[in-house]
């Protein structure tokens, strides 16, 4: 594969993993307006949703009808997928009530050990020491990126549990993403797995929406959220990754750490110590260091 390829490829993924890390920000702003979590989360995913068939009536119009439709059993199994990623909007969503945007995301990042951990589980696969290693060095970044040995003011343990959850939500998201009905376009999957997280987002909006629905986030904030959160990021990812290979972009996509840290310490004057920033520089090396191969060609 030519240089200029690979490059695109990484372009693709950075910018998508970057339009992630913008999202928790755009939450934050929308919470600070008196937005629920409810709204945030619905708002965003019926946009996502109608974005995606679109998105799936114009790759049909432009194949003239050749492209292969999913079959009942391939949305069954990719809305089922789906179901996590509503859980991962919801959990995180409710962790940036709590606390800073900075350590949210922080929080999220632990489904480098999480991925870990799930495949040795499930596949009974056991980590090698260079996964080891780097689990280790996610850890330990986690505990100066959230400077929780410094911090005056103890962290809400609300925020914490929130995050850990979206952490693990999404690994689950991660891991069967790319294993279900993968025979079918990636526009395709990505609007049943919306459909399937969209059950979990309604689901938790009649439950906890205690008010009447404020309308006008979709006038606001509706928008940003889909295209940073449900539509831009599928696209670019799912269109280079197959051009990076995993381990190249799963080091690009950690482009979302930084970015989303930095969106929080600019627009949202969220205090980021040097100490902090040494963390989040760790979790990135742990990142990279769990996705090459150190192993010397013979």
């Amino acid at each position: 594969m030519s240089g200029s390829n690979v490059f695109k490829g990484v372009v693709l993924v950075g910018l998508g993993a970057s339009s992630y890390g913008m999202l928790a920000t755009f939450v934050k702003l929308a919470y600070g307006e008196n937005y629920t979590t409810a709204e945030v989360t619905v708002s965003q995913f019926i946009y996502g949703i109608v974005g995606m068939l679109l998105i799936n009536a114009f790759n049909k119009s432009k194949a003239k009808g050749a492209v292969e439709k999913a079959t009942p059993k391939n949305i069954f199994n990719l809305m089922l997928a789906g179901t996590s990623l509503g859980m991962t909007s919801v959990f995180y969503y409710l962790c940036v009530r709590y606390i800073n945007v900075s350590i949210a995301i922080v929080l999220l990042m632990q489904t480098v050990w999480m991925g870990v951990l799930l495949e040795w589980i499930l596949e009974k696969r056991a980590p090698s020491g260079q996964k080891i290693i780097a689990v280790l060095i996610v850890l330990t970044g986690t505990i100066l990126a959230t400077n929780i040995l410094n911090n005056a003011v103890a962290l809400d343990w609300r925020g914490i549990f929130w995050g850990l959850m979206a952490a693990a939500s999404f690994t689950t998201t991660m891991f069967t993403a790319n294993r279900v009905a993968i025979g079918i376009s990636s526009a395709q999957r990505s609007l049943y797995m919306l459909l399937g997280g969209a059950i979990i987002v309604f689901g938790f909006a009649l439950a906890t929406q205690n008010t009447p629905f404020n309308f006008t986030i979709f006038m606001k904030w509706g928008i940003f959220l889909a295209l940073f959160g449900t539509i831009i990021p599928p696209i670019l990812m799912n269109a280079g990754f197959p051009i990076t290979g995993i381990g190249l972009g799963s080091i690009v996509s950690a482009l979302e750490l930084p970015v989303s840290v930095m969106m929080a310490f600019v627009i949202l004057n969220e205090k980021v110590v040097f100490l902090q920033w040494t963390g989040i520089a760790l979790i990135i090396f742990a990142i990279v260091l769990m996705n090459i191969n150190l192993k010397k060609k013979q």
